[in-house]
């Protein structure tokens, strides 16, 4: 059976069917997956019961895995997943839901805004996997903002006002926007600000897209109130419901989408109940713009 992708919106996000990726691929398989991402920046997959072994050589078909350190605020000693993996749930390492107030849930509160996976990093994630282990069964929900869709129906004007801009992404901005102040020296230096272009052509379609994150809280060489009002007017545009593709979670379920394209973010569900989310993210391959003063 030959890999079959059907488009779930309008503009983008396909369900792809005819795979087990739960084995290795063919390289036809590979080149398919890889064009529907392309194309629909956002593909699903139904039915796979990965292992974590799994899900990771499944993602080193599209590229090398990222490096995880510095991306959240949990001390090695109390993460529950080894290397290569992302934890994106509610859980601590008992396997228990966190506390209401702990200070690492308090942080994963901030994967509630729309953000692109790494844009605090100089050079930011090409693809992102997310698993579901152990589903909520209230809320949580995922969305995704196709950004070449707003980027295209933005005015002449505004394209040409926001064409170069390079803002400034941190873990510090978004988490600050909710409230969360609280670092340590040590996590001030991990979450310095770095460069992004505030837009993005893909390498291998040639369209351009916004390159919108909630990391991203500032734009070199305006001032930051009027890079704030900029940066929230073109999300409010970006993230119209036109735009967005609700994933609504299975059991097994793999969501895989490309970060240069789309934004993402989880809405509420009820943290007292265990979700067991993990994500690998393979790595880009190249800045968006030159870090050497914000080095």
């Amino acid at each position: 059976m030959s890999i079959s992708i059907r488009q779930l919106t309008p503009i983008f996000a396909g369900e792809v069917t005819g795979v087990d990726i739960t084995k290795p691929l063919s390289p036809d398989d590979v080149k398919a997956i890889e064009a529907g991402m392309d194309r629909h920046a956002v593909l699903v997959f139904h039915g796979q019961a990965l292992t974590d072994e799994q899900q990771q050589a499944f993602s080193r078909n599209f590229g090398p895995l990222e490096d995880a350190r510095g991306g959240n605020i949990t001390k090695a000693a109390d993460k529950r997943l080894g290397e290569g993996m992302n934890d994106v749930s509610n859980l601590g390492k008992d396997g228990k839901p966190l506390p209401k107030d702990s200070r690492q849930h308090l942080f994963n509160i901030g994967n509630m805004l729309w953000h692109s996976d790494s844009s605090f990093r100089a050079i930011p994630a090409k693809y992102s996997l997310l698993s579901c282990r152990v589903l909520n069964e209230k809320g949580g929900n995922t969305e995704f903002a196709d950004m070449r869709a707003a980027y295209d129906d933005l005015d002449a004007d505004t394209k040409a006002e926001i064409d170069g801009m390079i803002a400034e992404h941190s873990l510090m901005y978004s988490r600050g926007s909710l409230g969360f102040l609280d670092y340590t020296e040590d996590e001030k230096k991990m979450f310095k600000p770095v460069r992004q272009s505030l837009v993005r052509t893909h390498p291998v379609s040639g369209r351009k897209s916004l390159y919108l994150s909630s990391h991203a809280g500032g734009i070199i060489g305006m001032s930051m109130p009027e890079a704030r009002i900029l940066l929230r007017d073109l999300t409010e545009h970006a993230t119209q419901p036109k735009y967005v593709y609700v994933h609504k979670w299975q059991r097994h379920d793999l969501v895989m989408w490309d970060n240069r394209q789309v934004l993402h973010r989880v809405r509420r569900y009820d943290a007292s109940q265990p979700r067991d989310m993990r994500r690998t993210t393979v790595a880009g391959n190249t800045m968006t713009t030159a870090q050497a003063e914000a080095a």
